[in-house]
């Protein structure tokens, strides 16, 4: 009788997840972890069972667009998959964004939020992407005091009825500049009305289907570069449903994140409003930033919680050589060396989120408000790259059956390259990351964050682990104020791998902090994962010849 190999399941994501369970259980308020966790659970519940079931049923369904109606008329109507519909529902009742914006758990709203942000991303094929704009749109409209945008558009961002739901939009991107927003063309004119309205092709759309957008767009008059663009409110559609003077010339058609409606838009004429002032409208949108990067990194997180999940599942019910592939040491140590990474990265990307919640409550410590804006693209860029190459090891461990599209397990590489692009590059995230700690004057703060962390550290094994982080970091400082005597050119060029430095070695310190209090909780696997975490390496950060990447770059002649 042929084979039938026994494909990989998931329990309940919460029951199921010790990372999750044990650093709630530390971060929040007894009375309030027993509050939520009904609703985690039954978010754990639903993201192992009825919406995984749902994703694998919808895999080949895609966004459709229709820009004719069959009378000739312009609709540019795009229709999302089965699937997406359902997250949007199950977004709105529970309260994935509107949670961090009602007032009921104060400092921990964002912990709350993102708990369950972590369990319904990786079964709604990245519906997070609308969500994570329409937070940062609510964040950046309350910090704008614009009043009547506030009161016409924030109701809807958070509501709870998906009836009444908007999901927003963000149209930075254009093709001349990508990253470099900067280079934008897009023009705004006042008309005869006092109107203004925009003129110009948005190159990379995300959730086209969503009610408004925040743009960017350089009133008439003003002068080059990123400080004379000024930032826009958009309804996409007017009363009768019909496209605001703008046309979609296509959906992109992507390597990854395939349900995510994105678009090329032309808009002529599209009718806004300002959101502040004329001008300065990168700075203006840098709210929203800070609220996608942090979904970026949970994101990630999530997505290499999934694809573990599964490739230990698979490695109880296959055969190979004899015995399960769990019982096969190198197997294992495969199995472990994924897992340790996902530990540290959840607890960075979570330290944000903690961050956050108190920076929006008004209870950072002083300090905190400048560690929040270096730590934010710190957690992007490391935790991006992470996630791209635990869940390449996912998809090895797999064999065969990992490279072939019907089990789902193709799809989760895909979809994670998404979280290295989106809301910034490694690069210009690492060039973020030296803005931010030139800003603070140095690493002094982030030193004495560590510090902090790692003054709780009692256990012997996990001393000499703690005392490289602080070895990682006074290296780390020791470069940077090495490289900016010597100049921007070996500054930047090392940019890179000093983000990743710091952000490792955050990662450990967080993950030694949790693992000492676990201890006294009689679990040893948080040290454990911290132990090998320091041992796959932290410290990135060496000199390299600058003719050299010339030379490989194919720029300098021999």
């Amino acid at each position: 009788m042929t084979f039938i190999q026994p494909p990989p399941e998931l329990g309940n994501q919460y029951s199921d997840d010790r990372v999750l369970r044990s650093y709630l259980a530390r971060a929040l308020p007894p009375a309030m972890l027993r509050d939520i966790e009904p609703g985690l659970m039954e978010m754990g519940g639903l993201a192992g069972r009825e919406l995984y079931r749902a994703q694998l049923a919808d895999r080949l369904n895609e966004p459709v667009l229709t820009q004719w109606d069959a009378w000739g008329n312009r609709i540019d109507r795009v229709e999302v998959s089965p699937l997406w519909r359902e997250a949007e529902r199950i977004a709105a009742t529970r309260g994935l964004v509107a949670i961090a914006y009602e007032p009921r758990h104060g400092v921990h709203a964002r912990l709350h939020q993102f708990a369950l942000v972590y369990l319904f991303t990786p079964s709604t094929d990245v519906y997070s992407c609308p969500l994570a704009m329409t937070d940062g749109a609510a964040r950046a409209l309350l910090q704008s005091g614009n009043q009547a945008l506030i009161q016409r558009a924030v109701p809807h961002l958070t509501s709870r009825d998906p009836k009444y739901l908007w999901t927003s939009g963000q149209w930075m991107t254009e093709s001349i500049g990508g990253s470099d927003v900067g280079l934008s063309e897009t023009v705004a004119r006042r008309n005869e009305k006092e109107e203004w309205r925009l003129f110009g092709r948005k190159w990379f759309t995300s959730a086209t289907t969503s009610q408004m957008a925040l743009t960017l767009a350089r009133p008439e008059g003003n002068p080059p570069g990123g400080r004379g663009l000024a930032l826009f409110y958009v309804e996409t559609r007017d009363a009768e449903g019909r496209p605001n003077n703008m046309v979609v010339d296509r959906l992109k058609d992507k390597l990854g994140t395939r349900k995510v409606p994105t678009a090329e838009l032309t808009l002529d004429g599209t009718k806004a409003e300002l959101v502040m002032d004329s001008a300065n409208g990168v700075r203006n949108i840098a709210h929203v930033l800070n609220i996608t990067r942090t979904w970026n990194a949970v994101s990630s997180v999530a997505m290499m919680r999934r694809g573990i999940a599964l490739a230990r599942d698979y490695a109880h019910k296959r055969d190979a050589f004899g015995a399960k592939l769990a019982q096969k040491p190198l197997h294992v140590d495969t199995l472990a060396g994924m897992q340790a990474e996902m530990e540290g990265a959840f607890h960075l990307a979570f330290h944000v989120a903690a961050l956050l919640g108190k920076d929006e409550a008004g209870e950072s410590q002083p300090g905190q408000a400048e560690l929040l804006r270096a730590f934010i693209p710190i957690a992007k860029l490391t935790i991006a790259r992470q996630s791209v190459a635990v869940l390449s090891e996912v998809v090895e461990s797999f064999g065969g059956a990992g490279y072939v599209e019907d089990t789902g397990i193709p799809q989760l590489l895909r979809d994670a390259q998404v979280f290295s692009i989106w809301e910034g590059t490694t690069n210009v995230l690492a060039l973020d990351t030296l803005r931010a700690v030139q800003a603070m004057d140095g690493l002094g703060m982030v030193r004495k964050e560590a510090q902090r962390l790692l003054a709780e550290v009692r256990e012997s094994s996990l001393s000499a682990v703690a005392d490289s982080v602080k070895k990682t970091l006074t290296h780390a400082e020791e470069w940077f104020l090495a490289a900016t005597k010597t100049g921007n050119a070996q500054l930047e060029a090392g940019a890179r791998r000093f983000a990743l430095t710091l952000g490792r070695a955050l990662e450990l310190a967080l993950l030694l902090n949790h693992a000492q209090w676990s201890l006294v909780h009689d679990d040893g696997r948080p040290a454990a994962a911290a132990r090998r975490l320091s041992a796959a390496g932290v410290d990135l950060i060496c000199e390299m010849n600058a003719d050299d990447a010339l030379r490989l770059a194919g720029d300098l002649p021999e």
